[in-house]
């Protein structure tokens, strides 16, 4: 009789804890989303800020003081912010205390076409839109259009990974034929590369020419710099 009382002593006590846990986690879903925050992964370009987010998740109904954890669907709200056209990942996730947070990564421009119509080349090889916001210290590309900026991405990617080209040059020309001309910054002489191929075997041969030429201090003798032979250096003086 005893054991038998103690068993359902137990039992009481179980059922008492599951039920004042199950009331726990019902309020706690139900209680609505008291804070939004917006952590972005590079903060030093913002191409799409904090209140456009926000602004973001209030159009399509994702208010905090309206909605609650049980009816927020985070895979909805991180599709919202992978739609827009500056985003290039968002992770949304909610803490213990209620808070919605979003970590943002940004997408990240390495060229900027300037013509007829204007947007930025990304990392990615992608067409990028203009911010309202910030712009992008990259090199400016002449003569390119939505058909063909893409068939310079290796060119241009190549730049903006190195330190000693990102610092230098300034524009890519496009002509005919998808060939392509540089500009440098503070130099006068033209550089011609040639099409796409052998970019880096290219890039190489100029830093090396460049490096040796200003030591001599004959970098202001020269008026054209050919690169697109890829094994050698052709210059022509002034």
């Amino acid at each position: 009789m005893k054991r038998s009382l103690g068993y359902i002593k137990a039992f009481v006590l179980v059922a008492i804890v599951c039920l004042l846990f199950g009331f726990a986690e019902k309020r706690h879903k139900t209680r609505n989303i008291s804070k939004v925050e917006v952590k972005f992964t590079d903060s030093e370009n913002l191409y799409v800020t904090e209140e456009v987010v926000n602004k973001l998740l209030i159009q399509n109904k994702l208010s905090i003081s309206s909605i609650d954890k049980e009816t927020l669907d985070l895979n909805r709200v991180e599709s919202l912010l992978n739609k827009h056209q500056m985003i290039e990942n968002a992770e949304v996730y909610l803490t213990i205390d209620g808070k919605l947070k979003a970590e943002v990564s940004q997408r990240k421009p390495i060229g900027r076409v300037v013509g007829n119509s204007s947007f930025y080349l990304d990392k990615n090889g992608d067409l990028m839109p203009l911010s309202e916001f910030y712009t992008a210290r990259v090199p400016l590309m002449y003569g390119f259009d939505g058909a063909n900026f893409t068939k310079a991405y290796a060119l241009v990617n190549h730049i903006k990974n190195d330190e000693f080209l990102n610092r230098h040059i300034t524009g890519i020309n496009r002509l005919k034929g998808d060939k392509y001309t540089l500009e440098l910054r503070e130099r006068d002489f033209e550089v011609y590369f040639g099409d796409s191929s052998n970019v880096a075997l290219k890039f190489n041969n100029f830093k090396a020419f460049y490096k040796k030429a200003q030591k001599e201090k004959k970098l202001d003798t020269y008026k054209k710099v050919n690169l697109q032979f890829g094994d050698q250096v052709v210059c022509t003086k002034k």
